[in-house]
């Protein structure tokens, strides 16, 4: 969100660190279950003061929620357009998903758990960000089916079995833990791909040649909400 006029640079620095608290008190506390007094306490702020920097709390979830989906959706839609392997792609959008998830485990949690509490609008959007990621993930195992890569299954039911391989790694995963984002995304993929692979098949090296777009393009997949977070904050 642009800085409003008139506000200097430490505005914005400052309503980033109120929605990095707002994002653990609703991990903790559940959204609707917090007020805007219990994050005024939190983050030493009166309400009327607090309010100068939020606009209002349904504000802080929309926040939240684009904290997640816009650095994910916009590194989902380069790996999916990037020349490689359909393999390839979908190990490199794995680990960008899960690395979206150890950065932001607060976020994930309130966006798993509270992106009903949206209303209208808000709401709309964030369902077709969603909608949108689901279809990069399906369209990436429907080129490896096509390919004979993968068996022909059904890619509504591999697009969800990719998904919650992932999606439910926030409830269980510590970021100091002795795993991080690329250990678990080499499993998964590991996992997938002998699960969906078609007999017979000859799999491309796909760790290897993960690597190597790594080395050529440091940016992928690691830490895709770091540019955007930077932007942010500049704006």
């Amino acid at each position: 969100m642009p800085r409003p006029p008139g506000h200097g640079p430490g505005f914005e620095v400052r309503r980033q660190k109120i929605i990095d608290t707002a994002a653990e008190l609703f991990a903790r506390q559940g959204y609707a279950a917090t007020s805007v007094n219990d994050l005024g306490r939190a983050v030493g702020l009166a309400k009327g003061a607090l309010y100068y920097y939020i606009d209002s709390k349904e504000n802080l979830l929309i926040e939240i929620q684009s904290r997640v989906m816009a650095p994910l959706l916009s590194r989902a839609r380069e790996i999916a357009a990037l020349d490689a392997d359909p393999l390839v792609r979908l190990r490199l959008l794995s680990e960008s998903l899960l690395t979206i998830i150890f950065r932001r485990l607060d976020h994930i949690w309130v966006y798993e758990h509270d992106y009903r509490s949206l209303t209208g609008d808000y709401l709309q959007t964030l369902l077709g960000q969603r909608a949108e990621f689901e279809r990069l993930v399906r369209g990436l195992l429907t080129k490896a089916m096509e390919r004979g890569s993968f068996r022909a299954v059904d890619p509504h039911v591999a697009t969800l079995q990719f998904l919650n391989l992932h999606n439910h790694t926030y409830q269980w995963v510590k970021p100091d833990g002795h795993w991080d984002a690329a250990y678990l995304s080499r499993a998964y993929c590991d996992t997938l791909l002998r699960g969906f692979g078609a007999p017979g098949a000859a799999l491309p090296d796909v760790e290897e040649a993960a690597e190597a777009f790594k080395r050529d393009r440091p940016d992928l997949p690691l830490d895709p909400e770091a540019e955007w977070r930077s932007a942010s904050v500049a704006s």
